[in-house]
């Protein structure tokens, strides 16, 4: 029993850290978003959301085991520059964007319970982002990745102390809704932007060649795959990805039965967002500040397992495009290129907060805005994990097939369903 427990948890890497970092800062505002706007509107998103993530997912996995590469060099190596170009520049400027947002909502949490201005708030997260994952080994990094997502525990745990109206819970649950109007379907487009997610993509596949590189299962540039890694790879996505929708489903029905009940449906500001996990607290004295503070914490330990998250697969995708070297597993001065791309993708990203946008907006904007970009990105992520000359024996079963397939339908139907809504509205 003791020996199969490690064995499991051996196979926990990639997959369970992609997970956590889907409910990254951006995910946590648009899911608290969408309970405090639409209640429990939009809870069916997270059930059947499951297989559609689970397949990306573990076809990006697969895409990086079997060629030893990441997305960006599968693409480069099959399909025209062009093609190439237009997916770097997508994933870049989601990535930014992203990381960007999460740094604000980063800083502005912190202001909740420190007396410290945004500014020297922010950079003191970049710097410390950056030292981390370039300075940090790979395998060091990861076990430090794998802690941070029991922050996201805060909202499963608030659910299990609030009085959930189950009876309209469970329906929502399982019966989808859906109002024709622009703010219900644009919500709805950042719900799935930010669990199906481009930066996740990259990741898993680049992260996936990483942990064979460190199992010294790959000799001269060729994977030697095994059955047990590959059963091991769907666990892990499994178990994340089940993980991940988990968190989301505990957070949407805590906005909806804290925030929406007392008539709270914009969430302007971190502290908005922080009265919902008020109920977790509420037995000890200045629960308000306390609120804050674990909502603090949780934004902080899921940001700086989110962002490093965003900048590496940005730079796995840029490195794969460009031949740089690439790897977490290497040194600062063994790949300049790519650690120059994370530094780069983080301090651009620190400088978006200084346009003017509210970064509790900004990180549904960002959401809504990989709803969009995630489209593309799966259609090619389809056609590549079901090719049998790029995947052999690896290559995408029909189940598999027809998830991908429906994912990339529903998704490009919630971004032209927005678009549409905007227009008429």
């Amino acid at each position: 029993m003791k020996k199969d427990l490690k064995q499991m948890l051996s196979a926990v890497g990639p997959g369970l850290i992609t997970g956590a970092a889907d409910d990254d800062p951006s995910g946590i505002a648009t899911y608290s978003q969408t309970g405090a706007q639409f209640g429990f509107g939009q809870l069916w998103t997270a059930l059947y959301m499951i297989p559609f993530l689970i397949s990306v997912q573990e076809a990006c996995g697969r895409i990086g085991a079997v060629t030893g590469h990441g997305l960006a060099y599968a693409v480069k190596k099959h399909f025209s520059r062009k093609i190439l170009m237009g997916m770097v520049f997508l994933v870049l400027i989601s990535n930014t964007i992203n990381i960007g947002a999460n740094i604000g909502a980063m800083a502005a949490s912190l202001q909740l319970v420190t007396p410290f201005a945004f500014t020297p708030l922010a950079i003191v997260i970049t710097v410390l982002i950056l030292v981390l994952e370039i300075f940090t080994s790979y395998r060091s990094y990861s076990k430090f990745l794998k802690w941070l997502t029991l922050t996201l525990l805060a909202y499963p745990l608030t659910m299990m102390i609030i009085k959930v109206p189950w009876a309209t819970v469970l329906p929502a649950t399982f019966i989808p809704h859906i109002d024709f109007n622009f703010a219900f379907f644009f919500i709805i487009t950042g719900v799935l932007g930010t669990t199906i997610s481009p930066f996740m993509f990259f990741w898993q596949a680049s992260e996936e060649v990483e942990e064979e590189r460190s199992l010294k299962m790959i000799k001269h540039g060729i994977p030697r795959l095994t059955a047990r890694f590959v059963r091991n790879l769907r666990f892990d996505t499994i178990l994340g990805m089940l993980f991940s929708e988990l968190g989301t489903w505990a957070i949407i029905i805590v906005a909806a039965t804290v925030l929406n009940a007392n008539g709270v449906t914009d969430i302007r500001t971190a502290a908005d967002a922080a009265k919902a996990l008020e109920p977790l607290v509420s037995t000890f004295p200045n629960a308000g500040y306390l609120a804050k503070l674990l909502f603090t914490t949780g934004i902080i330990g899921l940001g700086l397992l989110g962002i490093p998250v965003m900048a590496g697969s940005a730079a796995y995708a840029l490195a794969e495009a460009f031949n740089f070297r690439d790897g977490l597993n290497l040194k600062f001065k063994q790949a300049h290129g790519f650690y120059g791309a994370i530094t780069l993708a983080t301090l651009v990203g620190l400088l978006i907060n200084y346009i003017g946008i509210d970064p509790m907006k900004a990180l549904v904007y960002a959401a809504v805005f990989n709803g969009f970009v995630a489209v593309p990105l799966i259609y090619l992520i389809g056609k590549i994990s079901s090719d049998k000359k790029i995947m052999g024996k690896y290559k995408s079963g029909l189940l598999s097939r027809t998830f991908i397939w429906l994912t990339f339908i529903g998704m490009a139907c919630s971004a032209v369903g927005t678009v549409y809504m905007l227009l008429v509205h």
